[in-house]
């Protein structure tokens, strides 16, 4: 049984993932959505993969460089011993620009001795539709297709070009490199420049690190997650990705396979919340900016998701030629979600508007544009809050009165009541505020159950659903309020296994679900900590932190028995609550002379 053992190295342009024994299985370039060149995470057989294979007397560990997004692989064997560190560069130049090419760095450092490995150099381009070809050049190994879209890839090493290609044995006796451009290079490369390259790309993660807030307990795993969700955003646009990969399956053999390298407004935008609250104020102007080149008329309709460019269709089509990650078919490029009507992402888009309405009361550069979308968003929640629609879950078949949908629906006029009083435009806020006591009142009467003593998914149905437990952080009812309180311990009640949490466990389009889904179950530990229940809280908190892979990583879901990490991957879903759960527990930043102190000691 296969386990999601990867690390993931990016550079806010694209990212690639590479196994716990050193082996490129997945790595679209140039950019996060673009096809694939490795792929043999969803096809063993034809996906190709760039491998490092040694003698299995070798031991192998894998680590990031502390407080970076730089993987380094250990093999050793007696007193043979190399790293391979894998990385894409980086950093800042003299002008103050971003250097982000898509190119892939491996970089080797000889140890010790005279370790020895082969290569296997296995592209296949444009998603292996076609049969890719390799040939070697003075210079560089160009691979590229003949059939179907052209593309191409470039590999530039100072080792045995042919020993690469024919994956013969090669002898390491000084330090080395591997890189992967999409383009060809003009500058001449060589083992120095590489060098170069990787001491500046550390030196960037080094100093994005040291400016995230600083906490007194779970510093590590808040810093690892922050980490993935900034290698999640997308520079050039402003986007936030939901995770990396596409078709990863909920649960193995079934068809829950989705593409998640798309901008979903609400994670995106719960993503932004919480590196705010890391100080990092940079990644949500850039989102800001987002924002404001999807929706550039005032009777624009919001999707719940764009493409990382702002492409707003995003069509899904079957790659049929592919298996699948362990056989679980079918393998989709594309997300026909965009279609969908969700009415939460309106209250989590405002939150965010909100917070940055306050963080730039008086300097927010765009002010005026973002005061037309807050007044737009009143306008579409007063029109559709009390419709039906698919909900946070993405329901493809049927509509519904999702309960968490009415929530974020008050979010949003609770919002936008804010935002005018921080701006003076007191006009407002006699009609908003009936509005938003209009909804309030609805889901009071229409959400709560008596016999189940807790809030349900929706208006219509009996059923409990995790994204309920959100209701408390985002204001709409205090955490002593008894039906809450109710409502949280119904929700553990029913969607509990095994010490992780169900989404819900009513059927949806393709039946019940049987797997954890991450986020939730950091709802949950988050929830019982604000009600009181901390050491409760704590003891399943700790629980999580084994769940992840070997690096601190998470997917979306978790299988309820044997806790391998399933659905795509990294999943900003699963950091972000992680984050946000940390936050609740640590109860406090470390102040500057706390840090100073620690670092005397």
């Amino acid at each position: 049984m296969d386990n999601l053992n990867y690390g993931v190295i990016g550079n806010c342009r694209s990212a690639a993932m590479i196994s716990e024994r050193g082996s490129v299985d997945w790595y679209c370039t140039p950019e996060f959505d673009s096809s694939s060149i490795f792929g043999k995470l969803l096809d063993k057989n034809i996906g190709g993969s760039f491998e490092i294979h040694v003698d299995k007397k070798y031991f192998i560990r894998q680590r990031y460089i502390p407080r970076t997004n730089i993987l380094v692989t250990t093999y050793k064997k007696n007193e043979h011993c190399f790293e391979i560190m894998d990385f894409m560069p980086r950093y800042i130049l003299d002008d103050g620009t971003h250097y982000s090419p898509p190119d892939l760095v491996r970089y080797i450092r000889l140890v010790s001795g005279t370790p020895q490995f082969r290569v296997i150099y296995d592209p296949k381009l444009e998603y292996a539709r076609f049969k890719t070809h390799t040939v070697i050049r003075p210079k560089y190994i160009k691979s590229y297709t003949t059939k179907g879209t052209y593309d191409s890839v470039y590999l530039y090493s100072n080792l045995d070009k042919q020993k690469i290609v024919c994956s013969d044995l090669i002898d390491l006796e000084d330090d080395s490199y591997f890189l992967i451009s999409y383009n060809q290079k003009i500058l001449k490369q060589d083992t120095e420049r590489c060098y170069l390259k990787y001491q500046r790309t550390k030196v960037y993660w080094m100093n994005w690190s040291e400016r995230t807030v600083r906490f007194k307990r779970y510093n590590n795993e808040i810093l690892r997650s922050a980490l993935v969700l900034k290698m999640l955003s997308y520079d050039k646009s402003g986007a936030i990705l939901a995770a990396l990969t596409t078709s990863l399956p909920e649960t193995i053999g079934e068809v829950r396979n989705w593409d998640y390298r798309f901008c979903w407004i609400r994670d995106a935008s719960m993503a932004i919340r919480v590196l705010t609250k890391l100080g990092h104020m940079n990644v949500a102007k850039n989102y800001l900016r987002f924002i404001l080149n999807i929706i550039p008329d005032k009777d624009e309709k919001i999707q719940i998701m764009y493409g990382i460019n702002g492409e707003k269709k995003l069509t899904e089509r079957i790659m049929d030629h592919l298996s699948g990650y362990e056989d679980s078919t079918p393998v989709r490029v594309g997300n026909d979600a965009y279609k969908q009507k969700q009415n939460d992402i309106y209250g989590v888009l405002m939150d965010v508007l909100y917070q940055q309405f306050q963080a730039f009361e008086t300097s927010l550069q765009n002010s005026e544009s973002l005061w037309t979308i807050t007044r737009s968003i009143v306008r579409i929640v007063k029109h559709n809050w009390y419709k039906a629609d698919r909900g946070i879950w993405e329901l493809r078949t049927e509509q519904r009165h999702f309960t968490f949908s009415k929530v974020l629906c008050w979010v949003a006029v609770d919002r936008a009541i804010k935002i005018a009083r921080l701006i003076n435009m007191h006009e407002y806020l006699e009609g908003w505020e009936k509005l938003r006591d209009k909804i309030r009142n609805d889901v009071i009467e229409n959400a709560w159950n008596e016999n189940k003593q807790s809030f349900t998914q929706a208006y219509e149905n009996a059923d409990i659903d995790a994204a309920n437990l959100l209701m408390e952080s985002y204001g709409f009812i205090d955490a002593k309020d008894p039906k809450f309180i109710s409502t949280v311990h119904a929700t553990q009640r029913e969607l509990g296994n095994n010490g992780l949490m169900y989404r819900y466990k009513n059927d949806d389009d393709f039946g019940t679900p049987s797997s954890a889904f991450t986020i939730c179950t950091f709802w949950l530990i988050n929830s019982l900590y604000k009600i009181g229940e901390k050491d409760q809280a704590e003891m399943m908190f700790e629980k999580m932190l084994n769940y992840s892979n070997h690096l601190g990583l998470y997917s979306e879901d978790l299988d309820f028995k044997s806790k391998r990490l399933l659905g795509n991957f990294p999943q900003a879903y699963s950091h972000l609550a992680l984050i946000e759960t940390a936050i609740s527990i640590a109860e406090g930043t470390v102040t500057k002379d706390e840090e100073v102190l620690e670092n005397l000691m």
